[in-house]
């Protein structure tokens, strides 16, 4: 049973329903092949929709849980395509990290700019992120919009930006499948994807969470 403290149910009623909650996932999963660690994502996001196809679906880059862990420990911020990641993603776990959360989807001057350009406000988010110098060694969690997943390969292939980490779960008809499929063929980026037209803000959480679990554990092992 997990010993974590901040990353855990704040109540023993809470923590046991979640223990139990990932017991039936593991045992009604079936057989996989992920790491450890990777099945700890992988599990959360099962966890958080009630969808076992999630166990295949989910892929990771070679270094993707090892980034994304060294980023959360060094406090390095979350840049989300829409407000919905930041807000479900638990205050206190990432208070415990120093983990600052952002996103610009809804700022007037993306939107203006959207409009000018004949873009999205998704891409001019991102734009705008890297403006501020926030997408360098950042995580970027993308959940709902594959037009900020698109702008933010765009942005790496083009030498603008080196993020730790970029979570691609964008769900959706148009280019969304496309945009992941993109963002897996980055060899030097780690990244996390969910193969297909399924996704959503709420299993970036989950992914978000699960690493912020990982990272608690791991800095008690040291302690």
């Amino acid at each position: 049973m997990n010993s974590n403290i901040v990353t855990e149910q704040l109540t023993d009623a809470g923590r046991q329903i979640e223990h139990d909650s990932f017991a039936i996932v593991d045992s009604e999963a079936g057989p996989h092949r992920y790491t450890e660690q990777q099945w700890q994502v992988v599990r959360r996001i099962i966890h958080a929709s009630a969808d076992f196809e999630f166990n295949g679906l989910v892929r990771f880059h070679a270094d993707a849980v090892a980034a994304g862990l060294q980023a959360i420990r060094r406090g390095a911020p979350i840049v989300a395509d829409v407000e919905m990641i930041c807000v479900g993603l638990s205050k206190p776990r990432l208070d415990y990290f120093g983990v600052a959360t952002h996103h610009f989807i809804a700022d007037a001057d993306v939107i203006a700019l959207a409009k000018a350009e004949n873009s999205t406000r998704a891409v001019q988010a991102m734009r705008k992120a890297q403006q501020l110098q926030l997408l360098d060694g950042g995580i970027i969690a993308v959940g709902n919009a594959p037009t900020a997943l698109l702008e933010v390969v765009r942005m790496i292939n083009d030498g603008q930006i080196i993020p730790a980490l970029v979570i691609g779960m964008p769900v959706g008809f148009v280019s969304a499948a496309e945009s992941k499929a993109v963002l897996s063929e980055l060899n030097e980026i780690p990244w996390i994807v969910i193969d297909g037209r399924k996704g959503g803000s709420t299993l970036v959480v989950a992914a978000i969470h699960a690493l912020l679990a990982l990272a608690e554990a791991e800095q008690s092992q040291a302690d």
